[in-house]
């Protein structure tokens, strides 16, 4: 399926009701995060391919990405957050299909999405595994030993797909502790890097699209609370719960944009 601006749209709006009906925070990063990850398992993922949520507080945007796929139903969605669901705050270890790893820790999914693509390889499987991460994971050691893992075994079916709003829980990444310039950085463990705008659909395509001779690393240059005119790239956006007032400028914003 070819991805088109009111299916973004559509999903953006279930995503802040599901938020709002929860009263639970963390919804500027799923924003940020959810055009490139509907592009990448609308157009790109294959039954034997594999995608690994590693910034798991992005829960959301998975759960929403699953629903417009009828992975998951109205019923699920509204059931986010409460006692006794499937549908916590980062995602489970166990109860949904498409969840591989409980990623509720921050810093270890690139590591399991390396070791799967490896273990590809060894099978002589044919699979393209993704992970997504948060720019401020790369803060972590452990992300950055996985980087060094995938360059050094040419790990060629592996796509990281970075988050880069600049935004994390205490403040912006560059004051917290600078990876700046992300890009450059990075590309100095000789990963090829791309860059694209995260929130256009062409341009994740073309990053996506073109041919990889190793792992490949995208950074998206997102806006953290991406479509809600009042939370975009506010830092307050990472752990506080939409107000009324916000929550019915979102929705009117999205049906404007429709």
């Amino acid at each position: 399926m070819i991805l088109a601006e009111n299916d973004l749209n559509r999903a953006r709006s279930r995503l802040v009701e599901m938020h709002y009906r929860a009263r639970a925070g963390h919804l500027g990063g799923n924003l940020s995060c959810l055009d490139g990850m509907m592009v990448v398992y609308h157009e790109f993922l294959g039954a034997q391919d594999r995608f690994v949520l590693s910034k798991g507080h992005s829960a959301g945007a998975l759960y929403v990405t699953l629903w417009t796929l009828n992975r998951l139903t109205d019923s699920d969605l509204d059931s986010f957050h409460q006692d006794n669901t499937l549908l916590g705050g980062h995602p489970p270890p166990r109860g949904i299909p498409d969840v591989l790893f409980a990623t509720g820790s921050l810093g270890h999914g690139l590591s399991l999405a390396a070791g799967l693509a490896k273990a590809a390889k060894l099978q002589g499987i044919n699979r393209r595994v993704f992970a997504l991460t948060s720019d401020g994971e790369w803060q972590e050691g452990a992300t950055l030993e996985a980087l060094i893992f995938a360059v050094h075994h040419r790990l060629d079916n592996l796509t990281i797909l970075v988050d880069h709003n600049g935004l994390q829980g205490f403040g912006s990444t560059n004051s917290v502790a600078s990876m700046n310039p992300l890009d450059e950085r990075l590309a100095g463990f000789g990963i090829e890097t791309r860059i694209c705008d995260g929130h256009d659909l062409p341009s994740i395509r073309s990053a996506l699209s073109q041919k990889q001779s190793g792992p490949l690393l995208v950074l998206l240059n997102t806006v953290k609370g991406r479509g809600i005119p009042q939370a975009e790239g506010l830092m307050e956006s990472h752990y506080l719960p939409l107000s009324a007032d916000q929550h019915a400028g979102a929705l009117a914003n999205f049906a404007t944009a429709s």
